[in-house]
């Protein structure tokens, strides 16, 4: 598959000290999916479904916010990355609110809510409360 048959909805870089993206970490934000693309001569990518995620966090720190970046977390129902850190990434605050509405068609695609992503209970016998009624 070649770069241009996916359509990227934004795309960025990790920035630096100076808010330079010298990094070999890219980020990529698809209609379904959030990639993290790292290495150099190895590469590594690491995907999420959008529709697996759900909760984030926005981060301003202060040598960040003297270049104008940001840092978002995003918290994840998938198995092998339950939290994602989008290091140092210019307008921090757009790029989240992208990331919010492609998450919400998604979800919406999907007929999934946030209620649905919360883990069910399990009854426990030796539980003297629980009556094993749900």
């Amino acid at each position: 598959m070649k770069k241009s048959d996916i359509n990227y909805i934004w795309t960025d870089k990790k920035r630096t000290l100076f808010g330079w993206s010298l990094s070999f970490t890219r980020y990529f934000l698809t209609e379904t999916k959030f990639i993290t693309r790292t290495g150099f001569f190895s590469i590594d990518e690491d995907e999420i479904d959008l529709y697996k995620i759900t909760d984030k966090k926005v981060k301003y720190p202060f040598w960040q916010r003297l270049v104008g970046c940001g840092t978002i977390i995003i918290y994840s129902k998938d198995a092998d990355t339950p939290s994602k850190e989008i290091h140092c990434v210019k307008h921090v605050r757009k790029v989240s609110d992208l990331i919010d509405k492609y998450i919400n068609i998604m979800r919406d695609r999907y007929g999934i809510r946030g209620r649905d992503m919360m883990g069910g209970s399990i009854h426990d016998p030796n539980d003297p409360f629980d009556d094993g009624d749900q």
